[in-house]
């Protein structure tokens, strides 16, 4: 595997290939019911992001955009990967965007973008000032990961956590979550990636991208407001927008059915 991390990455499905990225804090599991349907057409990929559900971190210091990206680059070369398409959700597609600069498909053009409730704004008024410093006084503190492991990874606190996304998830797919809040790691893991975060370059350039993208948003997504899909959509000369009712944060948990058709009609078209 490529360094500076020891990657966990779960594939499969034959035909062109497709990435998929999970967001902060999540991991591969969040693709589980979208993987299967995928697969019957696409080769598809999916990794846990540095430090995250089962991948090892490498470097403390690569959690940010760009390290972050640079390193998925790293991955996708040592592995000979060549997607088709990047799938990415919230912070993922973030990334999803900040890669569609670097990869090519087999034919020489930039992978085809799919984001959901993608991430791409800053945070505003106080809290943008606020709440980098206490990401950053977060994952700098000893025990900080142990102490929100021990006292958030409970069934009551998990499910509170996920209804403040905007998202309803059965008994399962909340156990998935309880399980990686309980994990000490992964919580260190998703504090530095909210320290290190920085949008400003990605979303100046979003004009310049040249990457087919599919920006899709949840009506009741309470984490990433609509109205951010469908502004960087504006920006981006070839994007699409596509609001989905019924649906929040985790729309692709929620509703992959869905999500499966607007991804395929997308790269069918």
């Amino acid at each position: 595997m490529s360094r500076p991390h020891r990657w966990h990455v779960q594939e499969t499905g034959t035909g062109p290939l497709i990435l998929l990225l999970h967001g902060a804090g999540g991991s591969t599991h969040s693709f589980r019911a979208l993987i299967p349907i995928l697969a019957a057409s696409f080769h598809v990929v999916a990794i846990d992001l540095p430090g995250q559900g089962f991948t090892q971190l490498g470097a403390r210091h690569r959690c940010g955009l760009d390290t972050m990206a640079e390193d998925v680059l790293a991955l996708c070369t040592h592995e000979g990967w060549q997607p088709e398409a990047i799938i990415g959700h919230s912070a993922g597609g973030a990334l999803a965007l900040r890669l569609s600069g670097s990869l090519l498909s087999p034919q020489g053009h930039p992978p085809a973008i799919i984001g959901i409730n993608a991430a791409l704004d800053t945070f505003q008024g106080l809290a943008g000032v606020l709440f980098p410093v206490l990401a950053k006084l977060l994952a700098a503190v000893p025990f900080t990961a142990r102490v929100f492991s021990a006292t958030s990874g409970t069934p009551a606190r998990v499910t509170a956590l996920i209804r403040g996304t905007g998202s309803e998830l059965d008994s399962y797919g909340l156990d998935l979550y309880r399980r990686l809040v309980a994990d000490r790691d992964h919580a260190d893991a998703t504090l530095l990636m909210m320290a290190q975060w920085e949008l400003d370059s990605l979303l100046k350039s979003l004009p310049d991208l040249t990457a087919r993208t599919l920006l899709i948003a949840g009506e009741r997504d309470k984490t990433v407001p609509p109205d951010v899909s469908q502004k960087a959509a504006q920006q981006i000369p070839d994007a699409a927008f596509v609001l989905l009712k019924d649906v929040g944060h985790l729309a692709h948990e929620e509703d992959p059915e869905r999500i499966s058709r607007q991804i395929l009609d997308f790269l069918e078209n």
